[in-house]
């Protein structure tokens, strides 16, 4: 049964109904904080009863993550500006906390004077239940993806790391190697034990040996006292050796040695030492091609190439761009304490037609980019970085085109940027891929081959 709310004496009987009957939780505060009017959302929001909460100090109330610190109706009454949808969390009077939105402005009389603040708050429980639910759906480990090349590889990738094998994970920069082998590592019987990572192309090869194996004193000019290695380190655990094409012939040796037998020696020491390391390696090169030019030891390259996982471009699996674009704007509104609600279509667009050389990490970096230049809550082409803004130019439409030559000619530049996958294709123009479909067969758009329009499960 609803409480019926205390009527405020500076809310008309009118005004007060009507609060009463929205979706909404609304309070308002005198100017000394006192809360003066508290609407049923608010009571079943809070679960706190209005009769207990009229004439008590708000954060007495409310108690929200902020009141201490950055209150938000605070911020109002002294800087006289409104906040819109604040994302902040408060504790009910059962103890749960719970997610919210509030947006605050002043409350004044009929002569314009300033009287107190009035704050609307809405629950978001269910967005964020909905949002984890479809974060659980595209989320595996700490990868995201909705991309079927990357579905295979996460459905191979727990009997992968259930396994002690060497693995070879292969893509460009900025793809997400190592978050692959933490993956692997996190899945593996060894997942208590410490991951460590190196980057074997950020080393000269002298320093390199040394950085893997360890050394005892004086072993080298300036090693006053014995070290440990990465492979000491990582005892018990996961050694991931990124960028491990760039190593040169003589420590491709002494790696393949450690392979085959599990020991090694630290430099500078006769002491031969057992490894308890599973072995990760990752190449944005092509290992195959620098065996062929003898740049790379055939038997190592077999040694580490157990199992290969070929992770691929961003320009491959665009179908992960709004998902990903999105984890990145949520992660730095948490950062940043900001309220960015995401891109425009426009950027968005603009976002899926870019081809991304340098993949999630060129994303990441156009992303902080924008909320650098963005001062509103949208982030629209001219916010994004110089080379990506060029990509809003508008088509150039040949002289007597008809609205039917443009959107076919729209539709076809659009399928042949993302190599006629027709779900990526949608996704970038903006409308359903059901409604792709039909105006590919009324404009009659050929496409090349009814295997390629399977690869997103599109056949018609």
């Amino acid at each position: 049964m609803n409480k019926v709310a205390i009527k405020s004496p500076d809310l008309s009987l009118e005004t007060q109904t009507i609060l009463n009957s929205i979706a909404d939780g609304v309070f308002t505060v005198d100017l000394d904080w006192r809360i003066t009017f508290f609407n049923r959302a608010a009571e079943e929001i809070t679960g706190i009863p209005s009769e207990e909460a009229l004439g008590r100090p708000c954060c007495e109330v409310f108690r929200a993550n902020v009141c201490e610190t950055t209150c938000v109706l605070r911020h109002t009454m002294q800087t006289l500006k409104p906040v819109i949808n604040k994302p902040i969390s408060i504790m009910r009077a059962d103890g749960r906390e719970i997610p919210i939105s509030v947006s605050t402005a002043l409350l004044r009389d009929t002569e314009n004077n300033i009287i107190g603040g009035v704050e609307t708050f809405r629950d978001l429980s269910l967005v964020e239940s909905l949002r984890r639910e479809i974060d659980r759906q595209y989320r595996f480990q700490d990868i995201l993806s909705r991309s079927p090349l990357m579905k295979k590889i996460f459905a191979i990738l727990p009997d992968v790391a259930q396994s002690e094998s060497t693995v070879l994970i292969q893509g460009e920069s900025g793809t997400g190697k190592e978050l692959l082998s933490r993956a692997i590592h996190n899945l593996s019987p060894r997942a208590k034990g410490p991951f460590v990572a190196v980057n074997c192309g950020a080393l000269p090869d002298t320093l390199l040996e040394s950085e893997l194996f360890g050394h005892v004193a004086g072993a080298f000019t300036d090693a006053k006292r014995s070290r440990q290695g990465r492979f000491a380190m990582a005892e018990g655990g996961t050694l991931f050796l990124d960028e491990i094409g760039d190593i040169s012939p003589a420590l491709q040796i002494r790696l393949l040695r450690v392979l085959e037998e599990r020991c090694y020696e630290p430099l500078g020491s006769s002491m031969t030492v057992k490894a308890n390391v599973r072995i990760i390696t990752a190449t944005n090169r092509d290992l195959g091609l620098l065996v062929e030019d003898a740049q790379f030891r055939k038997d190592l390259y077999y040694r580490i190439n157990v199992v290969k996982l070929d992770l691929p471009p961003l320009s491959r699996r665009k179908e992960d761009i709004p998902l990903l674009a999105e984890h990145f704007i949520e992660r730095l509104n948490r950062l940043r304490n900001k309220n960015m609600v995401g891109l425009s279509h426009e950027a968005l667009s603009i976002f899926m037609r870019h081809e991304w050389p340098g993949n999630i990490r060129e994303l990441e970096n156009a992303i902080e980019y924008a909320f650098i230049m963005c001062r509103d809550r949208l982030i629209r082409p001219e916010h994004l970085p110089e080379h990506l803004r060029s990509l809003g130019t508008p088509l150039s439409i040949p002289l007597g085109s008809t609205l039917r030559d443009i959107e076919a000619r729209a539709i076809l530049e659009a399928l042949e940027r993302n190599e006629w996958r027709r779900l990526a294709t949608a996704r970038e123009l903006g409308i359903d891929k059901n409604t792709l479909r039909r105006k590919i067969q009324r404009l009659k758009i050929e496409s090349f081959t009814e295997a390629e329009d399977s690869e997103d499960g599109m056949v018609n």
